[in-house]
């Protein structure tokens, strides 16, 4: 099979994980404690996007990364992750629950997964040619 198919299936299930990281996050942010969507969404997108850093490093791109790799540059990936990644993830989050939510009027939830599909093409590309690149 194609490397880059592998490592888009290996990108995939990690994303799968992180669906459901940030859904639980925005149920409990935002069915438990009342936190506002617009709030709770960006809150709830950040902590996937640090749970998936962390098994793109040991997982996906672990060929790119090693097994530890130095902190500094265990750093720099994640400071480049969060500029191509999270900025995609929270910023096309954010903007796409503004529309589908407050728009459109669609359920918080089915807006949620909505923009997480949606989101999910450009953050392989930012990770495969930027964050994790050789």
């Amino acid at each position: 099979m194609n490397p880059l198919a592998v490592r888009w299936l290996k990108f995939n299930f990690v994303g799968g994980l992180g669906i459901a990281v940030q859904m639980g996050c925005f149920a409990l942010l935002f069915s438990g404690l009342g936190v506002r969507y617009m709030v709770a969404t960006p809150l709830a997108v950040e902590a996937a996007v640090l749970h998936n850093f962390v098994w793109h490093e040991r997982f996906t791109w672990k060929d790119r990364t090693g097994e530890a790799g130095r902190a500094r540059d265990v750093a720099m990936r994640l400071l480049r992750f969060h500029a191509g990644n999270g900025a995609v993830s929270i910023l096309g989050n954010v903007a796409l629950m503004r529309v589908l939510v407050g728009v459109l009027h669609l359920n918080a939830y089915v807006a949620s997964g909505a923009s997480i599909a949606i989101c999910s093409l450009l953050n392989f590309a930012a990770s495969e040619w930027f964050v994790f690149r050789r």
